[in-house]
């Protein structure tokens, strides 16, 4: 969401308050009310009661304010949908041996794809697969939240495809394979979480026992494809991101549609697809851009006093709050902050007038960061809620949060060192 036009706009600082509200009711009532929070319902109660407000004012004071703010969600929510509702049909049938080995093959295949179908796209793709291969071990906690980490997230950092920020950035005029200079980055991020996880999963593994295993070996299934006209409605909406708005849009539509409607529903089916996990999404979500509207105008106007002059502050505090807002409109914020703080320093600059480092640490922190919690991407929500469904126990927000800030720590040092090299 550009802000830029909205710089007369005053927002005092407790407007900020029902942003906090939601993210609070998203870290506290699943453990405080479980029963009542389980209901997508009482969710989208919740997110109402918190976001009219803001609504109702941003309509009377700044209709413009409101207007990008909803249309920057219907992009994001038809983005993730039409993925969504396509790769749901398509069912990676099988059930490997539920080895470290076979494991970490999954998760590094899901990680290429995430920069190929966007990380909403293999994350629906892969998902389910590696769920189905793991559902005869018991010791199986760490298995979906490193898939996060690795194919909802950190996957998608080579391309405009791979995640909403980078997309935003190619519709505000980053060369299409510019990201590619985030390579180094990017080999660095999932080297490490594939070694790591394997090192974890392969102590998890030795603590199976062994009619758990003997089980998982009786039940291997080779891999088999469903769904394979889904591939061409996929191609469509990978193709769609070079249209301008509307028709990027109703390609998208037309593309989910025709998924849904068309052709065999023999890979949903078995996929078990149900419009829960994107309903979620969906109902949060519109909480969250309403209630973040404000908050991003507060960060804009203040952003080039914040005091923000080299790579890692701009990748710590874009990652930081990528962390806890969509990190497809903090991109933009944080990258017009970067065009104002290099204009003020007479720094040289690069494409879209910032200089390299910065976009480089704005694009880094954005796509890495949004790991840091469920609500940082849109795809963690997903994988969350179908991890699940299928019987896995998952952390809570905050627990999640404190896991995937341990674990990637030594990859945020190591790209805040990187970036200066840009």
């Amino acid at each position: 969401m550009s802000t830029t036009l909205h710089e007369s706009f005053v927002v005092p600082v407790f407007a900020a308050i029902p942003f906090i509200l939601i993210l609070a009711a998203i870290a506290i009532f699943p453990l405080a009310i479980p029963h009542f929070w389980d209901r997508n319902r009482n969710k989208a109660v919740v997110a109402a009661l918190v976001a009219s407000p803001i609504a109702i004012w941003l309509l009377a004071a700044q209709p413009s304010l409101l207007l990008h703010t909803a249309t920057d969600y219907v992009s994001f929510i038809l983005l993730l949908g039409s993925l969504f509702i396509i790769t749901g049909g398509i069912h990676l049938g099988g059930d490997l041996k539920a080895t470290p080995r076979n494991n970490v093959i999954i998760l590094a295949l899901g990680a290429v794809l995430a920069s190929l179908i966007g990380t909403t796209g293999a994350s629906m793709l892969m998902i389910r697969l590696l769920l189905r291969t793991n559902s005869e071990r018991r010791h199986t906690t760490h298995i979906p939240f490193f898939f996060i980490l690795l194919v909802s997230n950190a996957g998608g950092l080579l391309t405009p495809l791979g995640d909403p920020p980078l997309f935003l950035g190619f519709l505000r005029g980053v060369p299409f394979f510019w990201t590619l200079r985030l390579f180094p980055i990017w080999v660095l991020a999932v080297g490490y979480l594939l070694a790591l996880f394997y090192v974890l999963d392969k102590r998890a593994y030795s603590k199976e026992s062994t009619a758990d295993l003997a089980k998982d070996a009786s039940e291997i299934v080779p891999v088999s494809v469903d769904g394979k006209l889904n591939f061409l409605w996929l191609a469509l909406v990978i193709l769609s991101v070079f249209l301008p708005a509307p028709w990027r849009e109703i390609v998208m539509v037309v593309s989910a549609l025709g998924s849904f409607l068309a052709g065999t529903q023999k890979g949903r089916s078995k996929n078990a697809f149900t419009f829960s996990p994107i309903a979620e999404v969906a109902i949060l979500f519109a909480g969250i851009f309403v209630t973040m509207a404000p908050a991003l105008v507060l960060l804009e106007q203040n952003g080039p006093r914040l005091g923000l002059s080299a790579p890692w502050h701009f990748f710590l505090t874009s990652g930081a709050l990528s962390s806890v807002l969509d990190n497809a409109p903090t991109y933009l914020t944080f990258l017009t902050t970067a065009q104002s703080t290099a204009l003020a320093l007479h720094l040289p600059v690069g494409v879209v007038a910032v200089p390299a480092s910065f976009l480089a640490a704005i694009s880094a922190g954005s796509v890495l960061m949004g790991a840091n919690t469920y609500i940082g991407n849109g795809p963690n929500f997903m994988v969350k809620s179908i991890a699940e469904s299928s019987h896995y126990r998952m952390p809570n927000f905050g627990r999640y949060a404190l896991w995937a800030v341990a674990v990637l720590t030594p990859v945020y040092v190591a790209t805040a060192l990187l970036i200066g090299l840009y």
